[in-house]
């Protein structure tokens, strides 16, 4: 009787999906990356996404991060590219309409915030509605979560992205029924659209 093929040592489960590849591209050195980071570690994203934070720390303008985000994406290293930029008040970034028209042609994302990304942050806190330059954006923000420097605690802000997600929106469509758009739309910010992306994430079966 011929001797039976010995049993593999270890039986194989099924394969686990590789998770989704989301690209970041930003020039914030502190609130962008944390607010993000802090996104990824939830254990409902962290399961299927990747955050690939892409920081740019030369002082790159909008221009350059669409630029930058267009030559990624031509190499296929992400599922998808996002960029996210300000505005600014009261100079605006250069370059500002050709960035975003450029992102367009190319089906790269945007994230914007008019005037900086602290506007989406302090919307986490309260419901802020009148104009805003840079530096006031930034005084409110820390007196909403009492920090004392640049850099956040994300666990402030994760309970409550879907509160500030509203009033962006809300924001948003007051903007479009007055016909104001980029830079005239201040305050206001689309990041919504992004974490809303990264929430929704599925790596291919």
């Amino acid at each position: 009787m011929g001797r039976r093929p010995p049993r593999p040592l270890k039986r194989s489960g099924p394969k686990k999906p590789e998770r989704y590849i989301i690209a970041l591209f930003c020039e914030g050195a502190a609130t962008e990356p944390e607010y993000f980071q802090g996104l990824s570690r939830l254990p409902q994203v962290q399961e299927r996404t990747l955050l690939d934070l892409r920081i740019d720390l030369t002082g790159a303008v909008p221009l350059t991060l669409v630029r930058q985000a267009i030559q990624a994406k031509a190499r296929g290293t992400a599922d998808e590219y996002w960029c996210i930029f300000d505005v600014e008040w009261p100079q605006h970034h250069p370059h500002l309409a050709e960035a975003i028209a450029l992102a367009k042609a190319k089906a790269i994302p945007i994230a914007v915030s008019n005037p900086a990304f602290e506007l989406w942050l302090l919307l986490h806190f309260k419901d802020h509605q009148s104009h805003l330059n840079t530096d006031e954006a930034i005084r409110d923000r820390r007196s909403a979560d009492l920090s004392t420097d640049k850099h956040l605690d994300p666990a402030k802000y994760m309970p409550l992205r879907a509160i500030a997600a509203a009033r962006a929106r809300n924001l948003g469509k007051r903007h479009a029924s007055n016909g104001s758009f980029t830079p005239h739309d201040n305050p206001s910010s689309n990041v919504f659209d992004l974490v809303d992306a990264i929430e929704r994430a599925r790596p291919s079966a």
